[in-house]
């Protein structure tokens, strides 16, 4: 009987000691979650009032030329949105996402055409919007994963709930790349037109985000047929785009 009950005892402790790592365990899953919550939601609200210093991608753009033998490189100088010219405001809506100012942060549409053509086994074809962007650009490493994807969501999704469209364009002109080592509305119409981002030309501001699908390639100063084709194309339709005041 003595032996009995000391092996019910040792199964209880054994059972006790299992439950309260668990607990331990759920304890700090939790505290990790509200804190990443808490720090993220935090993060998003500071951008409001303060402009991003320096992005995931920049840093590694500067340091992949470090490494390939080149100077570190990072231009940008921040523009704010009232002096940017309204026609790089326009392009940019024309170019990179048309529904900009009706979508919750996703253009449903482009996101089901994407996945039409990936499960046709074409080309990938993407449908981030603005918003997306700034989400991967600002808050995130330039990664390709699902997990890296669902950040990507979650951010777009704070800073359309926390952020206005004024400040996510702004911040979009302000850090998307444009060019090698440049960053920026401003940095980009200095290094290709020697001239500020305020007083652009509707022509210039097609150029520049024509670009953008693959700024370390191509030249806003040296457009291919197919950049000049997609600017002149962003010309033709860049009034047709009301943009946020």
């Amino acid at each position: 009987m003595a032996i009995k009950r000391a092996a019910t005892k040792k199964k209880q402790t054994s059972k006790r000691t299992t439950v309260s790592w668990k607990r331990k365990i759920g304890i700090w899953i939790a505290r990790i979650t509200i804190g990443f919550f808490g720090f993220s939601l935090f993060w998003v609200l500071l951008l409001i009032f303060m402009n991003p210093p320096v992005t995931f991608l920049q840093l590694q753009r500067a340091i992949e030329r470090k490494a390939a033998g080149k100077e570190w490189k990072i231009e940008k100088d921040w523009l704010p949105y009232d002096e940017m010219s309204d026609n790089l405001k326009r392009a940019a809506i024309a170019g990179e996402d048309a529904t900009f100012l009706k979508h919750n942060g996703f253009d449903t549409k482009a996101i089901m055409e994407a996945f039409e053509k990936n499960q046709e086994g074409k080309k990938l074809r993407g449908g981030s919007t603005i918003s997306q962007q700034v989400a991967k650009n600002v808050f995130l490493w330039p990664e390709r994963s699902w997990f890296r994807k669902g950040l990507e969501t979650y951010f777009t999704v704070l800073i359309e709930v926390c952020w206005s469209k004024k400040r996510i364009l702004e911040v979009y002109l302000n850090v998307i790349e444009m060019g090698q080592g440049v960053y920026g509305a401003e940095a980009a119409a200095q290094y290709y037109y020697s001239k500020s981002a305020k007083s652009l030309t509707k022509k210039e501001a097609a150029l520049i985000i024509a670009i953008l699908p693959s700024p370390q390639k191509w030249d806003a100063r040296r457009p291919s047929s197919y950049v000049n084709r997609r600017a002149n194309s962003i010309v033709r339709y860049i009034n047709y785009y009301d943009i946020p005041k």
